[in-house]
């Protein structure tokens, strides 16, 4: 789980080193490229604090390669402690180790949201279609259960030879087609 954090978050650092405008929009409508950073770090230290965990380091949103950075550092810190071991309550999700549930939620988000901010600023994500298309199958278990939650929107359909990044993205609502306007 601290592997797979540390090369997510590694891949989403790459991607925000390339941003030039924060300003720019992003596939998630009514997002700019800082709201991808601001959601990944507001999101995460309120589900986080839900089960007890509270982040110490304060990050500036008004610099958001920083704050990404600061933030990322700080989770691969719990990750890479012992207490990633311990059991994590979460008010709806039940209990299961902090590591696990930073694993299947945070990180997975990261992930997504990599193509999100990738796509803004016009770069590659440098996603791994493997590990998309693994983690489609997993999600397309719970589709319902996803689609309820209201955090993804209606699948966008994709060609039926796409990769695992685009299906991925289509799954969870995102148009693999969407261009930021320049």
């Amino acid at each position: 789980m601290a592997e797979r954090h540390a090369r997510v978050t590694d891949g989403f650092t790459s991607v925000a080193d390339r941003v030039e405008d924060w300003d720019a929009p992003t596939p998630v409508p009514e997002w700019a490229a800082r709201d991808v950073v601001e959601h990944l770090v507001t999101w995460s230290q309120g589900f986080l604090a839900s089960g007890g965990v509270h982040l110490r380091r304060e990050v500036d949103l008004a610099d958001p390669a920083a704050a990404w950075c600061t933030h990322a550092a700080e989770i691969q810190e719990l990750l890479d402690s012992p207490a990633a071991e311990d059991d994590f309550t979460h008010p709806q999700l039940g209990t299961e180790p902090l590591g696990g549930i930073i694993d299947r939620f945070y990180s997975t988000d990261v992930l997504m949201h990599t193509w999100d901010l990738a796509e803004s600023a016009g770069v590659p994500s440098g996603l791994d279609p493997q590990e998309c298309e693994h983690l489609l199958q997993g999600m397309s278990l719970h589709e319902q259960i996803l689609r309820d939650s209201g955090q993804y929107g209606p699948a966008v359909p994709v060609p039926p030879d796409a990769d695992g990044v685009l299906r991925l993205m289509g799954f969870i609502g995102r148009d693999p087609g969407w261009r930021a306007s320049r």
